[in-house]
């Protein structure tokens, strides 16, 4: 293999191995059940916290990213940095799931929004949306099992 001289910035992925297994999803559980092993729990109900799983084209796990954590009301979810980990790691789908402190499971407004603007995106790449879960302490929401995605 050719090693470059260059003092240019070189970009790498790193994926850090961990222990939990590859898994497939099949149903908005699984997809629960996943981020539910990833969440810390002790910040569930504190701050809301953005976290993006990355599929192949088997729906099987390749990795997850932390995409933000805001505060009680709120968080970020960028179009480019989740769409540019999924090109990355060669992922063909994406889950996002982020969480609502205050327990209320019902979408806002700004949820619908970032994840049309995500799925549209994603289409132009051919790295289908999955699903949007919204997690709280007891339950959760899938955007697509009650059509809202």
């Amino acid at each position: 293999m050719k090693t470059y001289n260059s003092t240019f910035p070189e970009i790498t992925l790193k994926l850090k191995k961990g222990t939990m297994l590859q898994s497939q999803v099949k149903t908005s559980k699984d997809c629960a059940d996943i981020f539910r092993q990833i969440w810390d729990t002790d910040s569930i109900e504190i701050y809301e916290t953005a976290i993006c799983i990355f599929l192949n084209r088997s729906n099987k796990t390749i990795g997850w990213l932390k995409i933000s954590q805001g505060g009680i009301s709120g968080t970020i979810m960028d179009t480019r940095l989740i769409l540019a980990t999924a090109l990355k790691c060669l992922a063909s789908g994406i889950i996002l799931c982020h969480n609502h402190p205050s327990g209320n499971l019902q979408p806002s407004g700004t949820d619908e929004s970032i994840t049309n603007k995500i799925k549209t995106a994603g289409e132009l790449l051919d790295i289908a949306l999955i699903d949007h879960i919204i997690l709280t302490a007891d339950s959760y929401f899938s955007f697509i099992d009650n059509g809202n995605l």
